[in-house]
């Protein structure tokens, strides 16, 4: 049998270590100096400050044995050749080659792919470029101005966050001038609505990602925009208003897209890590043009070197997954909650939820070994300080929940008022600097009663401190910047599995649900279209289908057509 990470003795060793952090306050961790300073790191004009982490040198050596005993060097070094560590699914892990430069060589199963990404993504410059310049236009010629892009999962999250924090960037909203990009995902149809409304079908491109062509929603969703734009242009204006990202051209062909305008992507690139294939790449570089969209794939770029190439000590993601994995599975922490402090993030923490729960949500072993310890952090997350008015009193006096918290030095968008005492950067960048502080230090009941705070008072009022956190601290929030940022969050949680000794490539958990709801479609088809009573599921389920049925009778048996109004 294969051995588990809890089985080996660094693993003992950090279990045995917790009763001498236990005995520790980061009040006193934090007053020697040499401790604080070898706990930051800088790369590239990042600054990563993990000083308040409830830990000592002596864990963070601790840590790094833990690493070696996981074989983590040769895991990262077999995930960038290409090797099939998505063992499951007999896959490559590659979506470090989605953004490499065109003279790197990574293979898989004995190719170099790194030639058909930089095809896919020179077709993709190319098709933006005449979509934004009006040489591509709609059917009755009008230029194609608005873009729906249609996808769930990651081909939605992913794309979503960058586009959030593009739209506030000098660059990118200088670019994007006079251009909408909108995001349906949901198969409920308020969703439908809310991206049609406004716009017109004559200057609408619409971009349906299936890899397979086969995601139930998302087909559904593009069938019902097909409608849209069919019943004001004519079928025939479907081909010049709808494009494909897919493997499947037989199908994207049959749908009425021609399947020179679908854009590939490959089997070794996991939905939640695609937002740099034509996934996010296509309809971000619709929006804000490909030189942009570049700049957000080498900053993933320059991650990906330093984690396939910095020592452990050095290398951000080592020390990000490291931390996440002490807080969980030592210190008993299975929360981490995500707090950039701009706005422009605001979409950061819904995408790494995906990319991180999805990924090490499991409860075996890549070896298919019933884990004896809990694996997988929940994740969460608001910017600040809208945070700070929501679930700051939980972090502060409830549970103890290890925080990240990002700041930006430059803001994207400045604002400077006379006679203010600061601007409004600085004012929020002030919480920035003070929240890691109070979760650190506390507040005491002798700090308290010097303070002539009523007796009654002082329980209520007393901060236990002692909460971790980590900082991080970018000098700016360009496209550059949040590739950084996301190829961080993504090779974090890879190191998290790989400690953990789990797949974070497959999700097999989300299959069951799906199969499942395929049995109420089947059941709701028959009642509606056949008036069958409702059969083979348990009490509850029978009770409420039958329920939702008789409530929902008025809907017609055999529907024309119907699209919403707003």
């Amino acid at each position: 049998m294969a051995t588990l990470i809890s089985d080996t003795a660094p693993w003992k060793d950090l279990k045995a270590h917790v009763a001498d952090i236990n005995k520790t306050h980061l009040r006193d961790l934090m007053s020697d100096n040499d401790r604080c300073k070898s706990m930051m790191l800088e790369f590239d004009d990042i600054f990563l400050d993990y000083s308040r982490q409830c830990a000592t040198l002596d864990t963070m050596s601790k840590l790094f044995k833990l690493a070696e005993a996981a074989h983590l060097k040769e895991k990262i070094t077999s995930m960038f050749n290409g090797e099939h560590i998505n063992s499951t699914e007999n896959r490559s892990v590659l979506h470090v080659a989605l953004r490499a430069s065109k003279d790197t060589t990574i293979n898989s199963d004995g190719k170099n792919v790194v030639p058909d990404v930089w095809q896919v993504l020179d077709k993709i410059k190319e098709f933006s470029d005449k979509v934004r310049n009006g040489s591509w236009v709609g059917a009755t010629g009008k230029p194609l101005t608005n873009v729906i892009a249609i996808g769930i999962g990651g081909s939605f999250l992913g794309p979503l966050f960058v586009h959030t924090a593009l739209q506030t960037d000098p660059e990118a909203s200088k670019s994007a001038g006079g251009r909408q990009l909108r995001f349906l995902a949901n198969v409920d149809p308020v969703d439908v609505a809310r991206n049609i409304t406004g716009l017109d079908p004559e200057t609408t491109l619409v971009v349906v990602v299936s890899k397979t062509f086969t995601t139930a929603e998302t087909m559904l969703n593009a069938r019902t925009l097909r409608e849209w734009i069919s019943s004001s242009l004519g079928p025939q204006a479907v081909s010049k208003h709808m494009v494909a990202v897919s493997t499947n051209l037989k199908l994207v062909e049959k749908f009425g897209i021609d399947p020179n305008n679908a854009f590939a992507f490959w089997d070794w690139v996991g939905g939640r890590y695609s937002v740099c294939s034509a996934v996010g790449v296509l309809p971000l570089s619709l929006q804000y043009g490909f030189p942009v969209v570049e700049k957000f794939l080498k900053g993933a770029r320059s991650i990906d070197q330093q984690f396939q190439s910095a020592p452990f000590e050095k290398n951000i993601p080592v020390l990000l997954g490291l931390l996440s994995v002490w807080n969980v599975s030592f210190l008993g922490y299975p929360a981490r909650a995500i707090l950039p402090y701009t706005q422009a993030l605001e979409k950061l923490a819904p995408h790494i939820q995906q990319v991180s729960m999805e990924s090490n949500g499991k409860g075996v072993s890549i070896d298919g070994v019933s884990l004896p310890f809990e694996a997988g952090e929940i994740d969460f997350g608001e910017p600040g300080t809208n945070g700070q008015h929501s679930f700051y009193q939980l972090i502060h006096q409830g549970r103890v929940i290890p925080c990240d918290f990002i700041g930006i030095v430059k803001s994207q968008q400045p604002v400077y008022l006379r006679d203010e005492v600061v601007n409004n950067h600085d004012e929020l960048m002030s919480n920035f600097f003070a929240q890691p502080d109070a979760l650190a230090y506390g507040k005491t009941p002798e700090q308290l009663r010097s303070e002539n705070v009523a007796s009654h008072l002082v329980p209520h009022k007393t901060f236990t401190g002692n909460r971790p956190s980590l900082s991080l601290l970018l000098p700016s929030l360009d496209a550059y910047r949040i590739g950084q940022l996301l190829a961080m969050y993504e090779h974090r949680i890879a190191v998290e599995g790989f400690i953990w000794g789990i797949n974070s490539f497959d999700q097999w958990g989300v299959e069951l649900g799906k199969s499942l709801a395929s049995q109420v479609r089947k059941q709701l088809h028959a009642s509606r279209k056949k008036g069958e009573s409702v059969e083979g599921f348990n009490f509850s389920t029978t009770k409420m289908l039958t329920k939702y049925l008789k409530a929902s009778a008025d809907v017609p048996s055999e529907p024309t057509t119907l699209l919403p109004k707003i």
